[in-house]
């Protein structure tokens, strides 16, 4: 039986971008404007309002464009703000983009003057952008928009798509009400609540799936994506008092955080990465049950708070600072996202020291093992009968371990990850992306 062909449905506002085009239009347009906050707030509300269900959508949208007084200028200046505001994890997600550029579609109750050039830069047709237009007079200030889309009205997404006739398997990602609208209404398979910028609990609780992140979304339904694993689903626990700009950088980068008194054993099992406290400890017992952890990060110097050459011996890479630097609060973080994001062991306590640049269109994959004779040798083994082609290999060692790190540029069967993880003497193994 042929598979179905699936389309995807996507937000602009406060999903493709991180923030709600109108708000900012109002910056930019009512900048010198003596009352701008009290208009600010009003048009937020009415954005608000609206994505939460509480108010109709045309009676926001006009509620909304009233209160503007713009022109095309600020829309120039709108769109290059726009540009810069991607949300993450579409941005790195071009290339799905551009393969699938026939299934995507725009769907917003925003307005295609800002949209199209947002979103034209990752090969989205414009004939798939669905969206609002503006109503401008002759010298371009913005007085109305068309009142005859059916975006501009409440259920607007639900009439467009029934329009449309899509036939196959439809997935819509979104933050607000209107985007729930279509699920509710049947004409879409699934509904993924997009959370990466902003989680409306009243959504959040109707959706099919919660998709902290466009990874998340392409990792659940099996595509083609730039990271191996999505970083919501890596668990870091903190533990002890932790300044709380250490933990903002961690939670930038995407991770899911979860902050506690002690290393309770409901999360030895499952548990990432692990940021301490100064003057917190690890009994070896945990290190040795922490089967998923990948790295530590000691807010000060770890010298006797756990077992270093236990960690090594695990594959656990640590981070820490001997000189107990108290300005130094995202020396820790940072290296450990670092390490996370590219392998760089660069500056760790217990790994052979590596800095790597990050390599487009590639795939890398890591390999901690013993350092005995021949692993390497066996590592490119499994490679060649994979037929793989490497662009670029690392490897350092010292007396307890190898850490080596392949790039390779072929795409690979599942079939690869297995003989690499049954090498003799592999310690641990994984995909960064």
């Amino acid at each position: 039986m042929p598979k179905q062909k699936a389309y995807y449905i996507i937000d602009f506002d406060s999903t493709f971008t991180q923030v709600e085009a109108l708000d900012e239009l109002a910056r930019i347009s009512l900048k010198n404007h003596p009352d701008k906050e009290a208009i600010f707030q009003k048009i937020e509300d009415y954005t608000n309002f609206a994505m939460e269900g509480k108010l109709s959508f045309s009676e926001s949208l006009a509620q909304r464009v009233k209160l503007l007084e713009a022109n095309e200028d600020h829309l120039k200046l709108l769109i290059k703000h726009l540009k810069k505001k991607v949300s993450t994890s579409f941005s790195r997600n071009a290339e799905f983009f551009k393969k699938h550029a026939d299934d995507v579609l725009i769907v917003s109750g925003g307005f295609k003057e800002f949209i199209t050039p947002v979103v034209s830069q990752y090969y989205i047709k414009k004939e798939n952008i669905y969206a609002n237009t503006f109503v401008t007079t002759g010298d371009g200030k913005i007085i109305d928009y068309d009142h005859a889309n059916p975006l501009s009205e409440e259920g607007g997404k639900v009439k467009l798509l029934q329009h449309l006739k899509l036939e196959g398997m439809l997935f819509g990602i979104g933050d607000g009400y209107s985007d729930f609208q279509l699920r509710e209404s049947g004409l879409i398979n699934k509904f993924f609540a997009f959370t990466e910028n902003i989680a409306r609990e009243s959504i959040v609780a109707k959706a099919d799936h919660v998709t902290p992140s466009f990874d998340e979304f392409l990792y659940v339904n099996d595509l083609p994506r730039a990271i191996s694993y999505p970083k919501n689903r890596i668990l870091c626990l903190v533990i002890g008092e932790v300044d709380p700009a250490t933990i903002a950088i961690l939670k930038n980068d995407g991770l899911s955080i979860r902050q506690k008194t002690s290393f309770e054993e409901k999360y030895v099992q499952d548990v990432g990465i692990i940021i301490l406290a100064n003057g917190e400890k690890l009994d070896n017992e945990q290190l040795k049950n922490a089967v998923k952890l990948k790295t530590i990060g000691y807010l000060g110097s770890a010298k006797n708070k756990f077992d270093f050459d236990l960690c090594t011996r695990q594959g656990i890479v640590v981070f820490d600072d001997p000189k107990n630097n108290p300005r130094n609060i995202d020396f820790i973080p940072k290296r450990v996202a670092d390490f996370m994001n590219t392998g760089a062991t660069y500056l760790s306590s217990n790994f052979p020291n590596l800095q790597l640049p990050k390599i487009d269109k590639s795939h890398r994959l890591i390999h901690i093992h013993k350092n005995v004779p021949g692993i390497m040798a066996k590592i490119n083994t499994v490679f060649a009968k994979h037929d793989i082609n490497i662009v670029g290999q690392f490897l350092m060692t010292n007396a307890e371990i190898g850490y080596a790190i392949t790039d390779i540029n072929a795409q690979y069967d599942k079939q690869l990850f297995k003989s690499l993880k049954k090498i003799e003497h592999t310690i641990k193994f994984r995909v960064l992306y």
